[in-house]
């Protein structure tokens, strides 16, 4: 009897719109049962069927060889829709962007070949034996490493991501943008990433107490470089070598890339190969005309460098469809530049009322969390929004609030809480609520 009032308590709405306590999520039976089977499908994508004995006793698997091994492991073929969506210049292809599929992906771990991508001039070919890195400027003594140098150097590996500035800016838009979440979204990734402290490097060179900064500098072609105060690069970056447990790839900065943890993307320099240390800022391009915007009081937001908590949900999310009304798990992927994400509240009546959403573990500081909700669905209209608060007491603000604050000249730092419209017929769509 007692488990059964436990159940019944775990199925009473923890607030409007369907929306169940979270401990629903760890109890056996009905509800896992029913949420398995409504999951959400792709807009457009058929209902699986349903038979009497779907088990195939005689499938070719049983009965055919496999293939042979391979040297380097690839997704199934029936997984190649899960791909990067692109957006480049028509005249310049090596100038823009591509998004991870956030919507396709389980777990807080991206894959490194969906790791998203933003590059200014294309991804160099580089000879790993050719390359240096080189620290110098105000400096007891200037130094350069070779890759074969640095792997001689401790190393450490964290579970950390990376956003692009400029992610999720289409939310600045008057009207909202339908488009998959993770094609809005997808400038933002999370991946293992293994490599030398800069700190240690530094104080082998030996740093004058006059330098408060770094210009850092890679090797593409764009020539970027942006200053990153001294004082970030010895707390806590890293000069990564690996990511995901195998060497950088090119499109992610191969031989080296410096890692920021949680501040915007453009820092995590590229194709490393200079650190110029000096007493004010470079005020380079990317500090100056991008990165800077102007405020609705006249004032300039500069140096920004820290990115606000943060988090959406993934499915149900927009493009997709509910096929029939019922039990349904809300999940999505939280995070904050500030450290740990603390709680995430979810709602269905489009933040009437909210319930806190359960964190899957591991919650690492400037890492993706997953949260995930209890949702039983009557098939009537809902809006869905989830809100991140982080240990520092941030929280994720609405998008009325945002734009209040920053006005609609801005481009980078968009971090408003997102909502999507459940149709009565089970489509998603993006809206402003």
């Amino acid at each position: 009897m007692a488990g059964s009032r436990d159940s019944d308590d775990v199925l009473q709405p923890a607030a409007g719109g369907g929306l169940l306590h979270r401990r629903a999520l760890l109890s056996q039976g009905l509800i896992l049962a029913t949420a398995t089977a409504a999951a959400p499908a792709f807009a457009g994508e058929p209902a699986v069927s349903q038979s009497a004995d779907p088990l195939d006793p005689h499938p070719a698997s049983l009965t055919t060889p496999g293939a042979p091994f391979s040297p380097y492991g690839q997704p199934s073929q029936h997984e190649r829709r899960i791909m990067r969506a692109v957006g480049s210049n028509a005249d310049v292809p090596g100038n823009g962007v591509s998004w991870t599929p956030l919507e396709a992906l389980e777990g807080i771990i991206t894959p490194s070949g969906l790791h998203f991508e933003r590059h200014h001039n294309g991804v160099p070919a580089i000879d790993p034996r050719q390359h240096r890195l080189m620290i110098h400027g105000l400096v007891r003594q200037p130094l350069t490493f070779s890759l074969e140098a640095l792997q001689r150097y401790p190393m450490q590996s964290r579970l950390l991501f990376l956003e692009c500035g400029g992610n999720s800016n289409a939310g600045w838009h008057a009207e909202p943008i339908q488009r998959p979440v993770g094609s809005f979204h997808g400038l933002v990734s999370c991946s293992e990433w293994s490599g030398v402290p800069l700190a240690m490097l530094l104080d082998e060179a030996g740093v004058d107490p006059q330098a408060q900064w770094a210009v850092v500098e890679g090797a593409d072609a764009g020539a970027l470089n942006v200053s990153v105060p001294l004082a970030k690069l010895r707390e806590d970056c890293l000069v990564a070598l690996y990511q995901n447990g195998e060497r950088l790839r090119p499109e992610q900065g191969y031989p080296m890339r410096l890692i920021v943890p949680g501040w915007e993307g453009i820092l995590n320099v590229k194709w490393l190969r200079r650190l110029h240390l000096t007493a004010e800022p470079a005020m380079s391009r990317d500090e100056t005309a991008k990165y800077t915007e102007l405020q609705p009081d006249g004032t300039a937001r500069q140096f920004t460098y820290v990115m606000e908590a943060k988090s959406v949900i993934t499915s149900p999310s927009a493009m997709q469809r509910l096929k029939d009304k019922g039990f349904y798990e809300i999940k999505g992927l939280a995070w904050s530049g500030r450290g740990r994400v603390a709680r995430v509240e979810v709602s269905a009546d489009g933040g009437k009322s909210w319930t806190d959403a359960q964190l899957q573990d591991p919650v690492l500081p400037r890492c993706f969390t997953r949260f995930r909700a209890a949702w039983n669905w009557s098939g009537e209209p809902a809006i869905l929004k989830s809100r991140a608060t982080d240990e520092t007491g941030y929280v994720q603000p609405e998008r009325e609030t945002l734009v209040a604050e920053r006005g609609r000249r801005g481009y980078f730092h968009y971090n408003a809480i997102v909502a999507w419209a459940v149709a009565d017929d089970g489509t998603v769509s993006h809206v402003y609520a």
